[in-house]
C-alpha cells in the first residue's frame, strides 16, 4: 500500500464559535469553543466531520452552510446520531449570478445513522445536529490543501460569503419544547417554495 503522507498535518480542522457569529440567529449568544471538528480526506479518503449536540441562542448547532462554485455535486453519509440536512437554490440574475436574498426552493432532509443524501451541483447546503450525541457525517467533496487559508473553509470550490451576507440560510432550525422547529430569517427578500419536511415554522413564513 503506497500512502502519501503529506498533508496529514492539515487533514485536522475546526470550526470555532467566532467564526459561526457570523451565521447565527443570535450573533450575541454564548456557545461552545468549537461546534464541529473535521478531517479532511477529500474524494478519496472521504471527509469525517463531528459536530457538538445542544444549542446556541435556542438554534441548534449547525455547519456554516456554503454554495459549490462550478459543477459539483456532493453525498453526506449519516454515521452516527441524527441531524436535519438544509438545502436552498438561490434565484439567478440576467447575467446568470446567484442572487443572495432570493431563494427558488428550500428544502429540509432529517436525516439519521445509515441514511445519505445527495446535494446537486448549485445547492447551498448545511446540517444541523439535533440531537442529544454527537451528530458524525462523512461526505465526498474534494479538498485542495494548496489553498489553505482558512482551514474550516476548504475546499477552496465553496463559496461562504453568500451564507455570511444573509447571516445564515433562509430558515434558522431552533429547539421549541424540547422539539425543532423552524424561524424564517428575515434577511431574505423572498422564499418561493419550500419543503420543511413536517417540521413546524414559527410566526409568518
Amino acid at each position: 500500500m503506497n500512502i502519501d503522507f503529506s498533508y496529514v498535518s492539515k487533514h485536522y480542522a475546526a470550526r470555532t464559535h467566532e467564526k459561526m457569529k457570523e451565521v447565527l440567529m443570535d450573533q450575541n449568544a454564548s456557545g461552545p469553543a468549537v461546534f464541529y471538528y473535521m478531517i479532511r480526506g477529500g474524494k478519496d479518503q472521504r471527509n469525517i466531520t463531528v459536530w457538538e449536540p445542544g444549542v446556541v441562542g435556542g438554534e441548534y448547532i449547525k455547519t456554516y452552510g456554503h454554495y459549490h462554485v462550478g459543477h459539483l455535486d456532493e453525498t453526506y453519509w449519516i454515521l452516527y446520531g441524527t441531524g436535519v440536512v438544509l438545502m436552498q437554490e438561490l434565484a439567478k440574475d440576467d447575467k446568470g449570478q446567484m442572487v443572495s436574498d432570493k431563494v427558488v426552493n428550500f428544502k429540509a432532509v432529517p436525516v439519521k445513522a445509515g441514511d445519505s443524501v445527495f446535494i446537486k451541483s448549485g445547492l447551498g447546503h448545511l446540517a444541523v445536529n439535533v440531537g442529544k450525541t454527537y451528530f458524525v457525517t462523512a461526505d465526498d467533496s474534494p479538498v485542495d490543501f494548496s489553498e489553505k487559508k482558512d482551514e474550516a473553509s476548504m475546499p477552496g470550490h465553496a463559496d461562504y460569503k453568500k451564507v455570511q451576507a444573509m447571516q445564515g440560510f433562509a430558515f434558522y432550525l431552533i429547539e421549541k419544547d424540547g422539539k425543532p422547529a423552524f424561524v424564517k430569517n428575515k434577511n431574505y427578500k423572498e422564499v418561493k417554495s419550500y419543503d420543511l419536511a413536517g417540521i413546524p415554522l414559527l410566526g409568518n413564513p
